[in-house]
């Protein structure tokens, strides 16, 4: 089934909301879509609509390709739409793969544009005899897409293409694409554009979301996560989530909200679709979370899983955080301790972190990045930092900087500067987050842990990027107004 009208006509008002000036120059596109329920049927006629793309490496060139009817011109891959195609940016992604044999799994969407279109460019198209087309018009709808691997060969469709080419952004054959891309920011490469959330109630039960049986949804008839894309006005994936949970259901109130891990799917597309999942607690009913997407939510125990239709790999996602986050009942007693040593009764155990709030002379604080498979936080920025062994906090600090980032640290010269108290969920071990200010110390920050860490950064504190840890944040900006205490997921 070809992409319907409703889809097309959404994508041309978010378009044109961020491009007013274009309206006049669309005209012609409202004007047919509001007369034709074929517009992407190439027999329509005075125009129709193509589908092309940007794909960008990681060295951020733009694959063009030597297009032979158009006289060896260097052009984005694209070309018409097909019956087959659910969605523009389908055909986008089939065209790509057909002229140049990169499969749509080597492809991810852009965090620039995500869905949309970044250009539609509208143009004459000759008269073409031999194949019986008089002149026309094309709407070409051009989307971005990042390349996932570091590079890909690329296989001509010989009778339409006579070779490709990497180009440098400012050197895209396209003027209307190629102003559109240096507008944006298009250093971030492959990144998760979508997000969903663990829910967990204090009963350790999870919440999930029976999708619509319906074609050319992602994932549809099974349960799945809540969550959803993000869109170009989204700041970070947090607010991106934040947004579509207020859509789809307007009664859950999270706390606790925390990046948890970076899973890996693909789209309805085909597309690769790294996913930032993260978690977070509520305790209310579902009859109450007011659904307005999907057929309806429910509270599932683990043994209730396999039972269930299902998105791939959430069993396993969900299995992975309750073993991570147990009930506090079927916690363990640690080897090393008799259950003579253990606490009080009453006494909730807390798992201490120790984090490094490092400045430069300009007052920069050092950050790292997540490696995209880290178990938590991944592709976010963080303070340098680690969990305590069975040793004294400012031992931990010292030990964890040298590991991690080759930096020797001056013991009389690091002082407590906040404490974070927080908790994932109501069944989770609470945490302690301790944060020490470095006063002096040695070297130059390194990547020793590159499975951890793949980046170290300085940043103006009160600048910091919108993929920051949230207690992170929370501790800089409390560091800043000199704040010793905050608490985070904390029911009120």
């Amino acid at each position: 089934m070809p992409p319907s009208p409703a889809h097309i006509r959404e994508l041309v008002t978010d378009y044109l909301d961020r491009h007013p000036d274009e309206r006049p120059a669309l005209g012609p596109l409202l004007e047919t879509l509001d007369a034709s329920h074929e517009v992407t049927y190439r027999g329509t006629l005075p125009g129709h609509i193509t589908c092309s793309a940007a794909v960008i490496d990681h060295d951020g060139r733009v694959l063009h390709v030597r297009h032979i009817a158009s006289g060896g011109k260097w052009l984005l891959p694209g070309g018409h739409v097909e019956p087959e195609d659910a969605t523009l940016m389908a055909a986008a992604v089939r065209e790509v793969h057909e002229e140049t044999g990169i499969p749509p799994a080597a492809l991810c969407q852009s965090a620039a544009f995500c869905h949309e279109p970044a250009d539609i460019d509208f143009h004459p198209i000759d008269a073409n005899p031999a194949q019986g087309e008089p002149a026309h018009q094309h709407y070409d709808f051009r989307f971005v897409f990042h390349l996932v691997p570091p590079s890909a060969e690329t296989t001509v469709q010989a009778e339409e293409i006579s070779g490709t080419d990497w180009l440098p952004l400012d050197r895209v054959t396209s003027r209307t694409m190629r102003s559109k891309l240096l507008a944006a920011d298009m250093s971030a490469g492959p990144e998760p554009v979508n997000a969903s959330v663990i829910i967990r109630n204090k009963a350790g039960h999870y919440l999930l979301h029976l999708r619509d049986q319906r074609h050319g949804i992602w994932e549809p008839g099974v349960f799945a996560l809540l969550g959803g894309g993000r869109a170009p006005g989204d700041a970070s994936l947090e607010t991106a989530l934040l947004r579509e949970l207020a859509e789809e259901v307007p009664g859950v109130k999270l706390s606790g909200l925390e990046p948890y891990a970076v899973e890996k799917t693909t789209s309805v597309d085909g597309l690769s679709v790294p996913v930032q999942t993260f978690s977070a607690v509520w305790d209310g009913h579902p009859d109450s979370a007011g659904l307005r997407e999907g057929i309806l939510l429910h509270w599932c125990s683990l043994d209730m899983l396999d039972r269930l239709p299902q998105s791939p790999g959430l069993g396993d996602l969900i299995r992975r955080h309750a073993a991570q986050n147990p009930p506090a009942a079927t916690r363990p007693v640690p080897p090393h301790r008799s259950p003579a040593d253990g606490p009080p009764a009453g006494t909730e155990l807390h798992i201490v972190g120790v984090h490094l709030f490092l400045q430069d002379a300009d007052g920069r604080v050092l950050l790292g990045l997540r490696h995209p498979d880290s178990a938590y936080a991944g592709r976010l920025w963080h303070t340098l930092a680690g969990h305590c062994e069975r040793e004294d906090a400012v031992s931990s600090l010292i030990r964890e900087t040298e590991e991690e980032a080759g930096l020797i640290l001056d013991r009389e010269a690091i002082d407590l500067v906040h404490l974070v108290h927080s908790q994932n969920s109501p069944t989770a071990s609470p945490r302690i987050r301790l944060f020490f200010r470095a006063r002096s110390w040695s070297g130059v920050p390194q990547v020793r842990e590159p499975d951890r860490c793949v980046e170290w950064r300085w940043f103006n504190p009160k600048d910091l990027p919108d993929n920051t840890v949230p207690y992170t944040r929370q501790a800089i900006e409390a560091i800043l107004a000199g704040q010793p205490y905050s608490d985070l997921g904390w029911a009120s």
